[in-house]
């Protein structure tokens, strides 16, 4: 039987190869494929036809999988992969390397839904497309629903699904003076979307780093939160929006989704794939933020 490790290999290979039309044959029929993060508002293609509609012929891109890192998780159908694409663009001879995610769910050896969150910015500044995007940007609506009343939460506070509750609910109730708590002494916490962030390597580094969201009057709802518990007990990895104001800034939605390692009950260490490309749009920085690239 296929698994969905093996489809992820196989979409790899293809995609290495430049064998775009070959990729196709992977998806089911009634497959859904969603960007949450996709500039300049998120897209979702439902069916084969409409993906081979949209992506036919691939990329004008030469690029390679690197620092692949496959969780599997508690449904037997979904897998998350954590990968590096280290290419080059064939129109401009530059090169680039970005970080990715992807959440698959595979049944019967096909792909049926999967959401695929890609560092753009990179990508696109390589292609020579940031004038483009930033003028995609002005005249981007996105989609803005009431918030739904929270969940009833059921996960032990200190297991791995509790502690990435409170961690996403305390950004909600702006505790941001009892979030370094949640992480341990010495932890790790990136952010692969962010050019140029530092490494967060202690409780004091995150206190230091939580101080923005009073500093700058962030205001957050959390959304449309799933929580995928992997066959590591000490790994969860959680996607969700944001929804709210930032410095003043009209009420914006966001994606994000978190890589936690939680050891007796404190964070040890988290990859934060945060949309930081439609934040900075929604708070007046991408101009400050391209310029890190």
């Amino acid at each position: 039987m296929t698994t969905p490790h093996d489809v992820f290999d196989a979409l790899s290979e293809r995609i290495t190869a430049r064998r775009w039309d070959e990729i196709f044959e992977l998806y089911a029929e009634d497959a859904v494929v969603e960007n949450p993060q996709r500039p300049p508002v998120p897209s979702r293609y439902e069916g084969r036809e409409a993906l081979r509609k949209a992506f036919s012929g691939g990329m004008n891109v030469r690029m390679n999988r690197a620092n692949v890192l496959i969780h599997r998780t508690t449904d037997p159908e979904v897998i998350v992969a954590e990968y590096r694409n280290v290419g080059e663009a064939l129109d401009t001879g530059k090169s680039f390397d970005i970080a990715n995610i992807q959440v698959l769910r595979v049944r019967d050896g096909l792909i049926v839904h999967s959401r695929d969150y890609h560092d753009y910015l990179p990508l696109i500044a390589a292609q020579n497309g940031l004038e483009k995007l930033k003028e995609g940007f002005e005249t981007a609506e996105r989609e803005l629903t009431p918030v739904p009343p929270r969940p009833m939460s059921t996960a032990a506070p200190k297991s791995p699904r509790g502690v990435f509750e409170r961690l996403v609910h305390g950004v909600a109730d702006g505790d941001w003076a009892g979030l370094p708590d949640l992480y341990a002494q010495e932890t790790h916490v990136t952010h692969p979307f962010l050019p140029g962030a530092e490494i967060l390597k202690s409780r004091e580094d995150l206190r230091e780093h939580f101080k923005f969201g009073e500093q700058g009057k962030v205001r957050f709802q959390i959304r449309d939160l799933v929580i995928h518990e992997t066959l590591d007990p000490e790994v969860v990895i959680g996607e969700f929006d944001y929804q709210g104001t930032a410095g003043g800034s009209a009420e914006f939605r966001v994606s994000n989704i978190f890589v936690l390692r939680v050891r007796d009950g404190l964070i040890v260490e988290s990859r934060d794939y945060a949309d930081h490309l439609a934040i900075a749009a929604a708070t007046g920085r991408l101009d400050e933020l391209i310029a890190q690239v």
